[in-house]
């Protein structure tokens, strides 16, 4: 059952400032998690027979860039709030989902319903609180809760989807969720779109065309005071911890271009 949306919530301001490429991290053995992240190869099946494995290999070339930065960035290159040291937080994930459109690359986001009390109309990865069936939430259990949320949100078909890489988990203190961003390629599509309208508008994708593109990118000023990245696409503000992890992932891989910072958006209480 769905509790929370992780991947609308705001992080808090200035929350993605990291500019330098680390030489942290790598893939590991299954079995434990290094600077957040989680380290693992390969496991069983999850309860829907989809073997969770985490593997670059076969990846699109243009893939590339992103897969190294997942292997190499450090959690502080990429938000200022981490993980609390103790382990409290509520674990979720969402599913980071390339694929390859008429456009070319692009990535799967989807729309929170506009009746709903909270970030009403706000896009988003496909995510989710992690399940007691998820499995260890140090280990595998970030990648099949994000390959479950993205399935009962947007009726993907999880068996399609190559998980290569998986980011260091962040911190949304507003909210005290602690965040695994998985990463998948789309290797075989599969139709997807709206589950349930009572929570969910639509389900779209977007091409990374437009999102490096200048003309797209902005700042988003909440009044609270919160400014962070944001990209106005298919008619949709894409704002928070969804614009922040897509902004870090653009400049990581190398895709970012000079863009005007000094361009607000701002953002109503609602938001």
């Amino acid at each position: 059952m769905k509790t929370h949306e992780p991947g609308t919530e705001q992080q808090g301001e200035e929350r993605y400032s990291g500019t330098e490429r680390g030489d942290a991290g790598g893939s590991g053995q299954r079995g434990g998690a290094r600077d957040g992240r989680t380290d693992v190869v390969t496991a069983g099946p999850a309860d829907n027979g989809v073997p969770v494995t985490v593997s670059a290999e076969g990846l699109p070339d243009w893939l590339d860039p992103v897969a190294g930065a997942a292997r190499t960035v450090r959690p502080q290159q990429l938000s200022r709030f981490l993980p609390p040291e103790s382990g409290a937080g509520r674990q979720s994930a969402v599913l980071v989902l390339f694929g390859e459109g008429a456009r070319g690359p692009e990535l799967l986001l989807m729309e929170r319903a506009g009746s709903l009390r909270s970030h009403p109309g706000q896009p988003s990865f496909p995510g989710g609180s992690l399940d007691p069936g998820d499995g260890d939430q140090a280990t595998t259990g970030p990648l099949r809760a994000a390959l479950r949320e993205a399935e009962e949100e947007t009726g993907l078909d999880p068996h399609g989807v190559q998980i290569f890489g998986v980011l260091p988990r962040l911190y949304i203190p507003v909210s005290s969720f602690v965040v695994t961003p998985v990463l998948g390629w789309w290797r075989t599509p599969s139709p997807v779109g709206v589950v349930d309208p009572a929570e969910t508008a639509r389900v779209f994708t977007v091409p990374v065309a437009d999102l490096t593109d200048p003309a797209n990118r902005a700042t988003a000023v909440h009044p609270s005071g919160h400014r962070g990245p944001a990209f106005l696409v298919e008619s949709a503000l894409v704002w928070g911890f969804t614009a922040g992890v897509i902004d870090r992932i653009l400049h990581f891989a190398g895709w970012e271009r000079p863009w005007d910072r000094a361009r607000q958006v701002p953002l109503d209480w609602r938001a």
